[in-house]
This record gives structure tokens, sequence and C-alpha cells, in this order.
């Protein structure tokens, strides 16, 4: 039976590939899945968080809601990502539901360099548990 920390690792390994999906669509100038796979990185790695704390949420809003109250909050984490957070879940609710969004290439580079330190900093803080 999965672990606690299998499950975290599990949801870690998604994020990667998710960065790595979102660097790939970057290079075929597919914007708006580099912008999708962006948030989705750091979704992950918000969640391989809470495996640890044997609480998954349902719902993005109450990911990100429980994030910033236990993990910005309290200051383990810079409210950078907390900004990160928020232009990320943006972007990527308007890349996948309006049909006119136009997210363009210097934005989603931006953005997965966001999602390149959000996983960083998740993972330097993981290793730091252990």
């Amino acid at each position: 039976m999965p672990t606690n920390k299998d499950l975290s690792q599990y949801r870690l390994e998604q994020a990667e590939q998710c960065l790595t999906a979102a660097k790939n669509n970057l290079s075929l100038d597919d914007y708006k899945t580099a912008a999708n796979r962006s948030y989705y990185c750091i979704f992950h790695c918000m969640r391989s968080l809470f495996a640890l704390e044997r609480l998954d949420f349902k719902k993005h809003s109450a990911v990100i809601t429980h994030f910033r109250e236990k993990y910005i909050k309290t200051g383990i984490f810079d409210k950078r990502l907390s900004d990160i957070i928020t232009t990320l879940f943006r972007i990527r609710g308007e890349s996948d539901y309006d049909d006119f969004y136009v997210v363009s290439k210097d934005e989603v580079r931006t953005q997965i360099e966001n999602a390149e330190y959000f996983l960083t900093q998740v993972k330097a803080y993981l290793e730091s548990q252990n």
C-alpha cells in the first residue's frame, strides 16, 4: 500500500511532467497548452504537500485557499508563490475558457519560469522535511 510520502512523490513527478510539457508546447508555439501545463505544474506541487497532511480537495479554489492559509500566511513560503498562483490560475482559466483570449509567447515564457521556481521551492521544502 502506498504511503503518504509515496503519494507526495507521485504528485511531484506529475508536476515535473507538466513543466516539461509546458516547455515542449512553448517550443511548438502552442501557448494556450503551455499556459495550461504551467498551471498544472503548480497545482500538483500544492497537492504534493497536501498528501503529507492526508488532505485533498475537489475544487481548485479549495486547493489554492488551503495552500495560502497553511503555507503562505504562516511564512513557510514567500508571498511570491501566492502571486504566481494568482497569475497562472487566471491565465489558465482565460486560455481554457475564453474563446478569444490570446496569450503571448513572452507571457507564457514568464509563467513557465514562475512554475519552475514554484516547483523548486516546493522540492526544497519537501527535502528539508525528510
